[in-house]
């Protein structure tokens, strides 16, 4: 289950879809693409896998919903996500929640290669599971990794039992069960940071050769979360010299 896809010079092609991904595209003022999994959720053995290439144009790219990890006795489902920009490039790729369920396996890969000349913004944002549940999936295994110029310059990896995340937050007496990760690259890194940080939001650094702007934001609230992304996001599009873009999303 696969959906493939690239942009050359701001022109759409599809390369490969294969049941049960979707998209939606629309090109009003800026190339926005929004991708729905059939089912909106990750079940058992599933392998969904989803490739992009931007050659010098601009897109920015969203989930139509939270995606959801069904249970599992045994399988992982698994996502894959490869990603390669260059020429001057532009990716803003927003996703909305993942949803661990009770007792739900899943691996994620995420891929991420870019050159001197272009620019990214990426956010993932991890639940507690449903609203009923807290923090009670088996297992989440991640692994993100982010390249420039063929160089890798920061890579993750998560292996995680729900109890434990559970437990840690508890030892960490912290209301807040949400989390936000941001990844940026962009061409004035050190103003972007000190931007973001004057803007309250401290926990933002730089990868190891400063390439990169990672950060971590947390809330009690699904809403509030998703409008601190959406802020610093502004930001990043201010420094782009770009104007407010609307998701058309609740």
């Amino acid at each position: 289950m696969s959906i493939k896809f690239k942009f050359e010079n701001n022109k759409f092609s599809l390369d490969k879809l294969e049941l049960p991904s979707r998209y939606y595209y629309f090109q009003n003022e800026e190339n926005y693409i929004k991708l729905l999994n059939i089912g909106e959720g990750i079940f058992p053995k599933d392998k969904i896998r989803t490739s992009l290439k931007l050659d010098n144009s601009n897109l920015i790219l969203t989930t139509e919903s939270a995606t959801k990890i069904y249970p599992s006795k045994k399988e992982y489902g698994m996502n894959k996500i490869d990603i390669t920009i260059e020429n001057s490039s532009n990716l803003e790729f927003l996703n909305d929640e993942l949803i661990l369920y009770k007792d739900s396996k899943y691996i994620q890969f995420f891929n991420l290669k870019c050159d001197d000349s272009s620019t990214f913004f990426y956010s993932d944002i991890l639940s507690r599971g449903r609203s009923f549940e807290d923090f009670v999936f088996s297992k989440m295994l991640i692994k993100n990794s982010f390249s420039c110029e063929s160089k890798l310059e920061y890579i993750e990896k998560f292996d995680v039992c729900g109890d434990e995340l559970k437990d840690y937050i508890y030892r960490k007496s912290s209301d807040d069960f949400i989390f936000a990760k941001i990844y940026i690259k962009i061409k004035e890194n050190d103003n972007l940071i000190k931007n973001i940080q004057q803007n309250g939001f401290e926990s933002f650094s730089f990868s190891h050769n400063k390439r990169i702007i990672i950060g971590v934001i947390s809330s009690n609230s699904m809403s509030e979360l998703k409008s601190k992304v959406m802020y610093i996001w502004e930001l990043y599009r201010k420094d782009l010299n770009k104007k407010k873009f609307s998701l058309g999303k609740q």
